[in-house]
Order: C-alpha cells, then structure tokens, then sequence
C-alpha cells in the first residue's frame, strides 16, 4: 500500500510564495509520474505541474503557471515539489498531489494510480 502526503499549503498575500511538498510512503518500485492537480471552488480538477521519465525530467505545466511555478522531484526520497511564486487570486484551489506507481503485486510489477488528500492554498490580501 502506497500512500500520498503533502503539506504546505496556507494563506498567502498576492505576489507571494508558498511550497508544496508530497511524499510517497509504502512499498513501491518505482515512480512513473508524480505531480500536482487542483481544484478551485466550483471548478473542475486540472493540471498544474508534472513529471515523467528517469528521475522525473521531463515536466509538464499548465499554461496558466508557466514562469511562476517550479516542480522538482527527488526519486530517492519518493517526493515531489512545487514552489510558487507570484502568486495569484486565482491561484486559490486545494492542490492534490498525484502520482503513479509501480509496485509489488502477488502477479508481479503493476502501475498503480495516487493521490493525495489535499492541501488548501489561499491567495489574499
């Protein structure tokens, strides 16, 4: 069993930064992606950061975040982060860490699908 734990969301000033960590926890094999979804009130889940590949080198971002917000991953301690900075309003979801997984099953190696409980991150003056 694998399991999904962010912390660092909060209340920010616009023009601010915050950091969004999330660590995998459990007997897994091998991260194939790993990265952060959200959900804004009344809107649907979407994309903000991504990665893939070896020790997640390629990354993926939302249109809306490109030059503010940073996704790194660390495969040796199953993480990943996501600094953001000139935050704004809009930037107010709950962020959800998300990752698949490769891990041990009775039938062998399986990729299984993560996600996170949520982090709630406010934009405000």
């Amino acid at each position: 069993q694998v399991e999904l734990v962010e912390s660092g969301g909060g209340l920010v000033q616009p023009g601010g930064s915050l950091r969004l960590s999330c660590a995998a926890s459990g007997r897994l094999l091998r991260i194939e992606t790993m990265g952060w979804y959200r959900q804004a009130p009344g809107k649907e889940r979407e994309l903000v950061a991504s990665t893939a590949g070896y020790m997640g080198t390629r990354t993926t971002y939302a249109d809306s975040v490109k030059g503010r917000f940073t996704i790194s991953r660390d495969d040796a301690e199953s993480s990943v982060s996501l600094q953001m900075d000139s935050l704004k309003p809009e930037d107010t979801a709950v962020y959800y860490c998300n990752a698949e997984i490769f891990i041990w099953t009775t039938k062998g190696p399986d990729m299984a699908h993560y996600w996170g409980q949520g982090t709630r991150v406010t934009v405000s003056s």
